[in-house]
C-alpha cells in the first residue's frame, strides 16, 4: 500500500475520495468527526500546492426524490469554515467549474447521484471512473469507511491514476491492526440493532476473542434462540441466521457473556426487567452490561454497536454505563461503528479510549478479515 505520508506530491490536481457521510438532524451535522479527520489530508495537499477535487457519497440514493435530502451542500457549508472551497453542484459538468474558478479546492456533489437513472457509482462503472479521473493527475483515497465497497469513486478511479492512501486510512489500518494479533484476554463487545448484517463478523470474531459480550438488539436474537421470551423486541426471523446463532451458542457457550438487566417499553411505560421477567408485550430497548470483572482483566477490547436506543435518554443508560466501565480499565479499547462513535463524541468521551474508528461496516470487515474489498481491488489493479 502506498501512503500519502511517504510520498512527495506537489503541484498536481488530486482527486481525493473522502467519506463525508455524516449524521444530520434538522439539516445540521451532529457528528463531524469524519470530516475533521479528513481535513488533515486536505490541508496537507493544499499546503503542498496541489489543487484538490474532493468526492464523497451521502446517504442512500435509490430514486430521484432521494436527491432532495442527500445533497452534500450542507457539508460544503461546514467545510467553508475551514477551507476556501467551491461546491460543484453538477458532478457531470466538472470541467465548467474548474475553468471558471480560481480556487484550489472543490467538493463534488454526492457521487451517488450518478446512480440515477441507472446505477453507475455503486456498480463501479469504469466509464464514470474514467470521466472523473480525467480531471486529476493523482488519486488519493481517504474514505476508510467506504473501503468495503467497490464503487467507481472508491475503487474504479485507481484504474486510471496513480493511487495513494491518505492520512485517515493509514491511521485506521495502523490502529485496527492492534486487533489482528490482540494480546489476551481479548474481549469483543457486539451490540447494535440488527444481527443480519453482523452474523458473519460474529462468526469470525468469536473464534479470535477470549470472550464475546452480546448486547443491544443483537442480543435479542441470541436470547430467542436460547428459548427466552423477548416480547415484541426486534429479532431476526431469518432461518439461516437463527441456525448460525444456534451453532455459535453450541460451540462457543463458554465464551459468550450477556446481560440480565433490561429496560423495556410496555404500554408507554419504561420498566426494568430481568430476562425471566420479560412479558409478551415488552419491547427491549436497552440493557446494562455487567461484565466488569472480565473487562478489568482485558488487554484489548473492541466495542461495536450500542446497548440500546441511545437517541433517547431513557434508553442510553446501558451504553453510558458500559463506556464508563471501559474508560476506567487498563486496556487498549477500540470503538467502531457510526452510532457508537457518535454517542462517544456526544458525551465527550473521545479522549478516553485508545482509538475511535471512523468506519462502520468497513471497520467490522477489516477487524474480522484483515482486508477490505476496495483495497484488494486497488492493489490488484496496481500489481497487474
Amino acid at each position: 500500500m502506498k501512503y500519502l505520508s511517504k510520498e512527495n506530491i506537489t503541484n498536481k490536481t488530486v482527486l481525493l475520495r473522502c467519506d463525508f457521510n455524516v449524521p444530520v438532524e434538522n439539516n445540521l451535522i451532529i457528528d463531524d468527526s469524519k470530516i475533521q479527520k479528513s481535513l488533515k489530508t486536505i490541508k496537507y495537499l493544499l499546503d503542498n500546492n496541489n489543487r484538490v477535487i474532493t468526492l464523497s457519497h451521502f446517504g442512500r440514493v435509490k430514486e430521484e426524490v432521494d436527491k432532495k435530502n442527500n445533497s452534500l451542500h450542507k457539508v460544503y457549508l461546514y467545510l467553508k469554515k475551514y477551507l476556501d472551497i467551491v461546491f460543484i453542484e453538477n458532478n457531470l459538468n466538472v470541467e465548467f467549474y474548474l475553468k471558471t474558478s480560481k480556487s484550489n479546492c472543490f467538493l463534488l456533489e454526492n457521487t451517488r447521484f450518478t446512480d440515477i437513472p441507472r446505477k453507475r457509482e455503486s456498480a463501479n462503472d469504469l466509464e464514470l471512473a474514467k470521466y472523473w479521473s480525467s480531471f486529476g493527475d493523482v488519486f488519493v483515497i481517504d474514505a476508510f469507511a467506504s473501503l468495503h465497497r467497490l464503487h467507481s469513486s472508491v475503487a474504479g478511479i485507481s484504474n486510471y491514476l496513480p493511487t495513494y492512501y491518505g492520512f485517515l486510512v493509514e491511521e485506521e489500518i495502523t490502529n485496527l491492526n492492534v486487533l489482528q494479533n490482540a494480546s489476551s484476554p481479548f474481549i469483543v463487545i457486539m451490540g447494535g440493532k440488527k444481527i443480519d448484517d453482523k452474523i458473519n463478523i460474529i462468526n469470525t470474531l468469536v473464534k479470535k476473542c477470549d470472550y464475546l459480550i452480546l448486547t443491544g438488539g443483537i442480543l435479542n436474537t441470541f436470547l430467542k434462540v436460547m428459548g427466552k421470551n423477548v416480547g415484541k423486541s426486534l429479532v431476526s426471523n431469518n432461518e439461516e441466521i437463527l441456525s448460525n446463532v444456534k451453532n455459535i451458542i453450541k460451540e462457543y457457550s463458554d465464551k459468550i457473556l450477556y446481560t440480565d438487566n433490561f429496560t423495556v417499553l410496555n404500554n408507554g411505560k419504561n420498566l426494568k426487567r430481568r430476562i425471566n421477567e420479560v412479558e409478551d408485550e415488552d419491547i427491549i430497548y436497552d440493557n446494562v452490561v455487567n461484565s466488569e470483572d472480565y473487562l478489568r482483566k482485558a488487554k484489548v477490547v473492541f466495542f461495536n454497536g450500542t446497548c440500546g436506543k441511545v437517541e433517547e435518554d431513557a434508553y442510553s443508560i446501558g451504553t453510558r454505563h458500559l463506556l464508563d466501565t471501559l474508560s476506567k480499565i487498563d486496556a487498549k479499547v477500540i470503538v467502531g461503528g457510526g452510532d457508537t462513535v457518535g454517542y462517544v463524541n456526544k458525551i465527550n468521551y473521545a479522549d478516553k479510549f485508545y482509538y475511535l474508528s471512523s468506519g462502520g461496516g468497513a471497520t467490522l470487515e477489516y477487524v474480522a478479515t484483515g482486508s477490505l474489498k476496495a483495497i484488494d481491488y486497488i492493489e490488484d489493479v496496481k500489481n497487474n
